[in-house]
This record gives structure tokens, C-alpha cells and sequence, in this order.
């Protein structure tokens, strides 16, 4: 919204800072952060109030669970994405289409998640909106995210890039249909599936943006990408502005989030955020290279599927408990040591990813 302001640098010549994508994308972050800080404390009321005994929390699960953290409140993610929408609204060039397209997917799986999180408190359970339903929501918000795609994107937005090698890409055509909704849906639940304690999926949801907003912006750069071989999108470095809000939102909800948690960010958050880094992902064609950069969600994902396998083919377990962060929890790991761990895996995972740009 703001970017109207460079019309009238030839009045104030420091109004041309609104044109640079790099100015915007910190005053994303400083708003995003702010508004967190200043209406935190209300939001987090309120949701107390509204919900009384907080998210359920599983019985069979970590037992320290039950102990402190019953009676937290849940939905913690319309902070995230309030924040994130004012400070994309603000300071994010709405003539782009890209814009809208990621705010799409964050606000349907917002909404889906917020949903889930509501049956839950009201029900006081576990089992939320049914999986398969939430599935098909989901991946139809995808498909129509990238089909969007195919119309404004340049004549690359069906391609798929391989990193470690200069040049490796294929054109999907209409194959891109399947693999691009996979990858945002994917992207979504391993984020929630890694949101278990306190903290552990907002930073390193907030490493991920903040690799994206780098490759975003890197892509969006015709010289930059020729020089680094990967592929031009026009209008991508625009998206480096989300990115940086959702690093200042993040930023601000940990303050709450840090243990012992005031508030859960829920799937309102988890599914929000994990969707908004999957289409920015799928939109910059680095669908692969999220893999590496997303690692830890991956993991995360990978013990559940491998524990529900395992127990379904042979009867026995292979992790105590999963996802793997409770197995490490059952081991004796305090949840403290768990966090900060899993947070250096997912920052050096983002530096393997960011190097394939290098390496190509």
C-alpha cells in the first residue's frame, strides 16, 4: 500500500526508499513484530476468557504435559497472521499477484486450522475437523493457488529445478497440478506436526522464511538469477516482503510462546505458516530445495508415517513416541534441550540450502 509514496519522490527525494524491496521488507518485519507486541496481551486475554480450559491435552502423551501446560490457550496464530496481513497490506506492492496468491493459501489454511482448533476447546478433545476433509480443503485451496500460478507466472512456473547442478530442470506442464498442491499441503501439516512444544515451530518456521526471502529475492532479480543459474521469476522479490513479516510476527509471538508458554499458536498457526513457506517454495520453483531448508519438519514428518507403518506391518514401535521430538522427550531430553537442539538443526539445514544456490 505504501509503495505509492515513490510516486512522489520527485517532491521528497527519501520517498524513493519505498521502491526498494529491501526498505519495505524491514518495515514488514518492524510492523509485523510491533503490532504482535502491542495487541499480544489483549488477544491472549481474550482467548483465555473465550476458551476457559485451553487446548485439550493428551493424555497418553508426554505426562509433564498434562502437568503445565493444561489451561493454555490455543489460536495463538491469528496473532501471527494478523500481524502478518497488516504488515503485507502496508508495506507489500498489492498490485502483485503473487501477494495475494500466498495470503490466499495462508488465509484458507489459516481458517482450517482455526476451525480444527475450535472443535477441539469446544469438545474438549484431541480429534479435531476430520483429517480427510481438512486434506481436501486444503489441497483444493492449493490447486487453486497454483493454477493462479500458471496464469501470471512467467513461461518457467511449470518448471522443476534441481539444485546441486547448474541447468537440471524439467517442465511438469500440467504434472505441475499435482506436484505444486502436494508440496503446499505437505509443507502445512509438517509444520504442524512439528508444533508439540514450546517454541519449536515458529523459529525454525521464521529460519525458512527468512531463507525463502533471500531466494524470493534473488529470484525475482533477473541478474542476480542469470548470474546464479536458477530461474527468473518476474515479480517473485516481492514475496521477500512476506517473508520478512512473518519473521517479525514470529519474533513477537515467541516473546509469549517461550516456555512456559503463554499461549499455543494451534493450527490456526501452524497450518497458516507452513502453507504460506510451501507456495512461496513452489512459487520461486524451489520445491526441492525446500526439502533441505524445511528438513526438520520433514523429520518430523518421516517419524510419524515410519511409527504408524512400523506399528501397522510388525505390532512394535520404533520410536518411543512420535513425532520424534515426544521420542526424544521420553528419552529424558528436557523440553528446553529438545527446542534449542531442534533450532541449530533447522538453521544448519537452511545454510545447506541457501549453498545450492552457490553451488549451481
Amino acid at each position: 500500500m505504501l509503495t505509492w509514496l515513490a510516486d512522489f519522490a520527485h517532491i521528497w527525494t527519501p520517498l524513493n526508499l519505498f521502491k526498494y524491496i529491501t526498505f519495505r521488507a524491514g518495515g514488514a518485519a518492524a510492523t509485523a513484530l510491533f503490532f504482535v507486541f502491542f495487541f499480544g496481551p489483549a488477544i491472549i486475554a481474550a482467548l483465555r476468557i473465550k476458551q476457559g480450559k485451553g487446548q485439550p491435552i493428551r493424555e497418553h502423551g508426554a505426562a509433564s504435559h498434562v502437568l503445565t501446560k493444561k489451561g493454555t490457550p490455543t489460536m495463538g496464530g491469528l496473532m501471527i497472521l494478523s500481524g502478518l496481513i497488516v504488515a503485507t497490506l502496508l508495506w507489500a506492492n498489492l498490485k502483485n499477484p503473487y501477494v495475494w496468491i500466498v495470503l490466499l493459501v495462508m488465509t484458507g489454511f489459516g481458517l482450517i486450522g482455526f476451525y480444527d482448533d475450535y472443535l477441539k476447546v469446544t469438545r474438549q478433545s484431541h480429534k479435531g475437523f476430520s483429517g480427510r476433509m481438512r486434506l481436501a480443503f486444503e489441497a483444493l485451496i492449493a490447486l487453486i493457488a497454483c493454477i493462479a500460478m500458471m496464469r501470471v507466472g512467467a513461461a518457467n512456473s511449470t518448471m522443476l529445478a534441481i539444485p546441486f547442478g547448474k541447468g537440471f530442470a524439467f517442465n511438469l506442464g500440467y504434472v505441475f497440478l499435482l506436484l505444486g498442491p502436494f508440496v503446499i499441503v505437505a509443507a502445512g501439516n509438517s509444520v504442524n506436526m512439528t508444533d508439540g512444544l514450546d517454541g519449536l515451530a515458529i523459529v525454525p518456521s521464521m529460519i525458512a522464511a527468512g531463507a525463502f526471502a533471500i531466494i524470493a529475492y534473488l529470484a525475482g532479480n533477473a541478474i542476480f538469477s542469470n548470474y546464479l543459474g536458477i530461474n527468473f521469476v518476474p515479480g517473485a522479490g516481492e514475496l521477500t516482503v512476506i517473508c520478512a513479516g512473518l519473521i517479525g510476527a514470529g519474533l513477537g509471538f515467541l516473546w509469549f510462546n517461550a516456555p512456559p508458554a503463554q499461549i499455543f499458536m494451534g493450527d490456526t498457526g501452524s497450518l497458516a505458516l507452513g502453507g504460506l513457506i510451501g507456495t512461496i517454495a513452489v512459487a520461486v520453483k524451489h520445491e526441492i530445495v525446500l526439502m533441505i531448508i524445511g528438513g526438520l519438519f520433514v523429520l518430523e514428518t518421516l517419524s510419524v508415517i515410519v511409527q504408524v507403518a512400523s506399528f501397522k506391518l510388525t505390532g512394535k514401535r520404533v520410536f518411543r513416541m512420535a513425532p520424534i521430538h515426544h521420542h526424544f522427550e521420553q528419552l529424558g531430553w528436557s523440553e528446553s534441550q529438545i527446542v534449542v537442539r531442534f533450532w541449530i538443526i533447522a538453521f544448519v539445514l537452511a545454510l545447506v540450502g541457501l549453498s545450492t544456490l552457490k553451488v549451481r
